[in-house]
């Protein structure tokens, strides 16, 4: 008759516990990954929307006959402005928003024109602070369709009466806004 080892088992328990904590470490490489990857697509998106916000800038700030200013009546309008004779870019295309992979953004309009510009997405943002000058309004948003890109940046929060955005306009202006899709007019 064979006799039972006292350590037989052991090696089949300790490869379980070696299983079961590369599995643990593997959990928590992805997690830490993840968060990379959003953080990273939030910086995209930071940087792509302070490029709206500067096309944006730049359309209003050219002056027509008059010394009249206004703003984009479609996002296609900082591709190419019909304002002026010759090809006038203020954008070289209308960009991919990092948060949901597509060329669609919501519009902020004001009297029927485009004052800034946000993403789509619901999730929930890593970064609550500590933003550049221009973006301090996102300080505790909680969601990425919050981080609205508009010219000036404060624009919401004082209205512009210079550029024809009463404080109560600017106010209700998420009520009038739409998505863009891709190249097309909303």
């Amino acid at each position: 008759m064979r006799r039972c080892s006292p350590h037989r088992g052991f090696a089949y328990l300790w490869v379980l516990l070696v299983v079961a904590f590369m599995g643990i470490g593997l959990a928590a490489a992805s997690e830490v990954y993840s968060t990379a990857v959003q953080r990273d697509k939030e910086r995209e998106l930071l940087g792509i929307g302070q490029q709206f916000r500067r096309a944006i800038g730049r359309y209003h700030e050219t002056q027509l006959g008059g010394g009249r200013r206004e703003y984009p009546a479609e996002l296609d309008d900082l591709l190419r402005d019909k304002r002026s004779p010759g090809l006038r870019r203020y954008l070289r295309q209308v960009f991919v928003d990092p948060m949901t992979g597509k060329a669609e953004w919501g519009l902020m309009r004001v009297g029927g024109r485009i004052v800034g510009v946000y993403s789509l997405s619901g999730r929930q943002p890593i970064k609550q602070d500590q933003f550049e000058a221009d973006d301090m309004a996102f300080r505790g948003k909680q969601k990425y369709s919050d981080w609205v890109f508009t010219y000036p940046p404060d624009l919401l929060l004082r209205g512009d009466a210079a550029a024809g955005v009463p404080a109560a306009a600017a106010s209700a202006a998420n009520a009038a806004s739409a998505p863009f899709l891709g190249a097309s007019a909303p």
